[in-house]
């Protein structure tokens, strides 16, 4: 099946890689006089706004930076752009910033300047204003004081999101041209295709060995492969998985394979009838075979998921019912409970058939693939599923509920902590709730974790969390994906696969 997936387009695809080779080749004697590294990334973005781009093309390109940065060695969140932070009640926060940052138009960061970003980000951005529940920022010189308006102790992890980086406001075009304070200043954006950067020689953290950057888009996986067996880029993020071996077959290219913070999952929107009965989202659940996708689509580069959590996260539950049994029989049980039956080769209620439709998007090449299994596993018992194609998933499902389920790949615990996954995709503000969900208990649990310090007991009350939605199959879980980069390892010195999938473009890439 993959292999047939792959074949289609593929003459498109070529073509358009031999049409690269020639800017390409034009765009490696423009970088001829200096260091230079052309990246490679999945997704696509129009613009660079980074309080509302949800690519994160800034900060991951090396333009922006926020307050602070998850250590993700350690779990724990340190200072990067805030020299120090106090909150003892939760509620009442000073923020003591670096005196010795510059924008890259040269003025100086100071609190009136990052108060202005903070202001803006909170009225471009829903999401942000839900996530920070802010009620007031006071900025004096280089010190922050904030009251959220409610005690909120895990208030800082949420500085680490790059829809909170720093910018100067006062400058024009932010969507094509951001002025933030990263080793790298824009020179030029064409939207969906590429960003040039050149170093900012004034970075407060030490100015980078490279004199410019390339960061393109191509959201196929195999295109990106090619590109970087053609020698066009130099880093791939994400290439094809059933590339790796002749990849690193290849001298001087290296492949790594990390585990991070992410989980694919089969979004439900809970709004659609048909899923509003737990026996009916217990059957797609059981549809899933996680083992099949993670050795035939995923090739052995994943771990099955029980949940929304990786096992070896502090609050990652052990769970119960870890054993119960999948597939189409267990699936055909629970749609009897619902009041389902199989009738001339439909499931059907009442003369009705099931049917699904079901979201995917190529930019992650291995979602369409599980969506396609799952179709095929479905139409075995009776269920109808269409697939549909969309571009941008969070703009979609944000706006549309003619849907039944969706393939989503999300990070779970990018500050290190599952408060920003929980509130975000389950409390009923949050940005990332496409499925609708809206249950009093779980609400409940969340809104409790906001208000506990105690990590232990912020622990416990994320397993209650997780094993409730494990319990009421709010959204299933199919696998936690490595993040997979190529790379010339004879040219790219320092690069460094992150577990939160936020740092990329760094000060400390460089070349030999």
């Amino acid at each position: 099946m993959r292999n047939n997936f792959l074949k289609i387009g593929f003459l498109v695809i070529f073509a358009g890689l031999l049409s690269a080779c020639e800017n390409s080749a034009t765009e490696t004697k423009n970088k001829e006089e200096g260091k230079h590294v052309h990246f490679l990334y999945n997704f696509s973005t129009n613009s660079l706004d980074p309080h509302v781009d949800s690519s994160y093309v800034p900060l991951r390109a090396g333009i922006t930076e926020t307050l602070v940065r998850l250590d993700e060695k350690n779990l724990t969140i340190k200072p990067w752009l805030a020299e120090s932070w106090e909150g003892k009640d939760g509620q009442h926060w000073t923020i003591k910033l670096r005196e010795d940052v510059k924008f890259q138009n040269g003025k100086k960061m100071d609190a009136k300047a990052v108060k202005a970003s903070l202001d803006r980000a909170l009225k471009e951005s829903v999401a942000v204003k839900n996530a920070l529940k802010i009620d007031n920022i006071q900025a004096n010189e280089y010190s922050l004081h904030i009251t959220t308006t409610e005690p909120f102790p895990e208030f800082v992890s949420e500085l680490v999101n790059p829809n909170v980086s720093i910018i100067d406001v006062t400058e024009g075009d932010i969507v094509n041209k951001p002025i933030g304070t990263g080793p790298f200043t824009l020179e030029s954006f064409i939207p969906g295709s590429k960003l040039e950067l050149k170093r900012y020689n004034d970075y407060w953290d030490g100015a980078s060995k490279l004199d410019s950057v390339t960061f393109s888009f191509n959201e196929d996986a195999n295109a990106r492969s090619l590109a970087l067996k053609s020698g066009q880029v130099d880093i791939v993020y994400r290439p094809e998985v059933e590339t790796l071996e002749t990849l690193k077959a290849r001298d001087g290219i290296k492949v790594e394979s990390t585990a991070t913070f992410r989980v694919h999952q089969m979004t439900m929107n809970m709004q659609r009838k048909s899923l509003q009965d737990v026996n009916v989202r217990r059957a797609v659940d059981a549809l899933i075979d996680r083992q099949k996708i993670v050795d035939t689509i995923l090739l052995g580069h994943a771990e099955v998921a029980q949940g929304p959590f990786l096992p070896f996260l502090p609050f990652a539950p052990k769970y119960e019912n870890s054993q119960v049994e999948k597939g189409a029989d267990v699936a055909i049980k629970h749609l009897k409970k619902a009041g389902y039956k199989l009738k001339d080769g439909k499931m059907q209620k009442n003369g009705e058939p099931l049917k699904f439709t079901l979201l995917t998007y190529s930019a992650r090449a291995d979602l369409p693939l599980i969506a396609q299994v799952f179709q095929s596993d479905a139409k075995k018992i009776g269920i109808d599923v269409e697939i549909k194609q969309i571009d941008i998933p969070e703009e979609y499902m944000a706006s549309h509920r003619d849907w039944d389920l969706a393939t989503y790949s999300n990070l779970t615990a990018p500050r290190g902590d599952a408060g920003y996954y929980l509130n975000a995709t389950y409390h009923p503000t949050g940005a990332l709730n496409f499925s609708g969900a809206s249950d009093p208990k779980l609400t409940a649990i969340i809104d409790r974790l906001n208000q506990t310090v105690s990590q232990q007991e912020r622990a416990t009350l994320s397993e209650q969390a997780a094993n409730y939605i494990n319990e009421r199959v709010i959204n299933s879980f199919v696998l936690h994906p490595s993040t997979i980069v190529a790379y010339n390892q004879d040219k790219v010195k320092y690069w460094v696969t992150t577990r939160s999938e936020y740092y990329m473009i760094t000060n400390k890439l460089d070349v030999k």
